[in-house]
């Protein structure tokens, strides 16, 4: 089976799960929902081998320094962490003002309000840390414009799937690959919205290599790219999961001009997220191939 099929497999498979279980997911109260998250996590490091030796591989690689076991306790905690992810964005839903008040915990957002001030846009950028949808739905519920730039899926109902999902909270979608994307961005750029962006995958597209975690790992910088482009400031938003609650935290705004070097900036950003992932390991996406070779077009 070919990479793009096996994609296209695991999209399906994905979507399926999702459709099942969404139902339900918006149904249950949002603590048993995550309990339950827990328990299929565990389930996962048992029964998904191949998922699991590959982010042992590479947490070791960032982390040298750590012996077996706790690398071993990391991904387990990866693993029971996306579980309770999957319930959370199944109940998203349910999200608003007042849910937001006791689920969710603000911490730099007056960072957003400063930066939008100018009337340019902003752009933020995050990672696979937390969980990045409710991220996304939090700042919308409070009242940004909200874009998100995406992969578009292999399976065309998954894809919906999350598009709807998003839109729901306020969040709307570009597809990276369609034809009008340079423009959607660029409009919701100049309407003084965000732009959100995930720069924490090695990707087909505009890449270059920055230092991760001590290693070079090709990196997208479209994002720095087009922020310099439309003198825009980038600001890092993450979210984290702390005793039950979601932490959501804005960093101070980098400001921007055509003077900028885009991979100096993208390496910066790159900075911001490793800071995070160490703050919180079992928190990030290890099975992806960060540091892969990718084969020349």
């Amino acid at each position: 089976m070919g990479s793009r099929s096996l994609s296209l497999f695991r999209d399906r498979l994905l979507f399926r799960l999702l459709r099942l279980l969404s139902g339900a997911g918006r149904r249950i109260p949002l603590r048993l929902g995550r309990a339950l998250g827990r328990r299929l996590g565990a389930v996962a490091w048992l029964v998904v081998r191949r998922e699991r030796l590959k982010a042992l591989r590479n947490v070791a690689i960032a982390f040298p320094d750590l012996d077996e076991a706790t690398r071993s306790r990391i991904i387990r905690g990866m693993f029971r962490h996306l579980g309770e992810t999957l319930f959370e964005v199944l109940w998203l839903p349910n999200l608003d003002r007042a849910a937001l008040g006791r689920t969710t915990e603000l911490e730099g957002i007056d960072q957003i309000e400063r930066a939008l001030s100018a009337g340019r846009g902003l752009i933020v950028f995050t990672a696979h840390c937390g969980n990045w949808e409710w991220l996304a739905a939090t700042v919308a519920l409070c009242g940004y414009r909200v874009t998100a730039l995406q992969r578009e899926r292999d399976d065309r109902g998954l894809n919906d799937f999350i598009v709807g999902l998003r839109s729901q909270s306020g969040v709307e979608t570009i597809d990276r690959g369609s034809a009008s994307s340079g423009r959607d961005m660029l409009r919701a750029l100049r309407s003084g919205g965000i732009l959100a962006f995930l720069i924490d995958q090695n990707i087909r597209g505009e890449t270059e290599k920055v230092t991760f975690f001590g290693q070079p790992a090709l990196t997208p910088t479209g994002p720095a790219r087009l922020a310099i482009r439309a003198g825009v400031p980038v600001i890092a938003g993450f979210i984290e999961r702390r005793a039950g609650r979601l932490h959501t935290h804005f960093s101070e705004a980098i400001q921007t001009s055509r003077d900028d070097d885009p991979l100096a900036l993208t390496q910066l950003m790159t900075d911001a997220i490793e800071q995070q992932i160490r703050r919180a390991p079992e928190q990030w996406v290890w099975m992806h191939d960060r540091w892969r070779e990718r084969k020349k077009d």
